[in-house]
């Protein structure tokens, strides 16, 4: 039975190989995105990429915070390879996972993370991103903090086509459910380049009870 997570592995098995180099010219904000986590450096935190793809972000975040401990998931294994290369200077903090994230996943944590990020993942699970935001709640404790940075929408039918021919859902679906789920904290939609061919968003919230 063809699944989701079977999907993205075929499509990462070629793609890993050129992620980093392409995806940065569209990829826009998950600089800032991380800027917005407001991560201790006086004390232990841990945080949970889900879809890590090639470490870029994991890699970002144990140099620019020594006392975060990290986790990534991803489906991929070709992508999961490249992320262990990218962190292995951070190797003792960084843990690795290849396992789906959701309803069904057999992935679980050893304790609640403080912080949960998506980074241009949520658009690419389909079916199954409504089931990760809900896990990722579930994960995290009262006053944890839920990241995301991802595609918004487009003006243009033909390069929604074309996106979800790439399996990325572009129809403004995700920040509805983020915001009554979780108590908004900071939101951006932005415009992408290419006179706004399509917007991007921004968005950190908080579980609370």
């Amino acid at each position: 039975m063809n699944t989701q997570s079977d999907t993205m592995r075929r499509y990462y098995q070629w793609q890993a190989a050129v992620y980093d180099a392409t995806r940065w010219t569209f990829l826009l904000g998950r600089s800032e995105i991380l800027r917005h986590l407001p991560i201790s450096n006086s004390a232990e935190q841990s945080l949970l990429e889900v879809g890590c793809g090639t470490g870029h972000n994991l890699r970002r975040l144990a140099r620019r915070h020594p006392k975060l401990r990290l986790t990534g998931v991803d489906v991929s294994p070709d992508m999961l390879a490249r992320a262990a290369k990218a962190t292995q200077r951070y190797s003792r903090r960084v843990l690795l996972f290849e396992r789906a994230y959701g309803a069904d996943a057999t992935f679980h944590l050893s304790q609640p993370p403080d912080f949960v990020l998506f980074s241009y993942a949520l658009t690419m699970f389909n079916p199954g991103w409504e089931e990760a935001i809900e896990r990722a709640w579930a994960d995290l404790p009262v006053g944890g903090r839920l990241a995301v940075v991802d595609f918004h929408d487009t003006p243009s039918g033909a390069f929604r086509w074309w996106m979800s021919k790439n399996h990325v859902r572009m129809e403004g679906h995700l920040l509805p459910f983020l915001r009554a789920k979780f108590e908004t904290e900071f939101q951006a939609v932005r415009p992408a380049w290419l006179g706004g061919l399509w917007r991007y968003f921004l968005w950190v919230g908080r579980k609370v009870e």
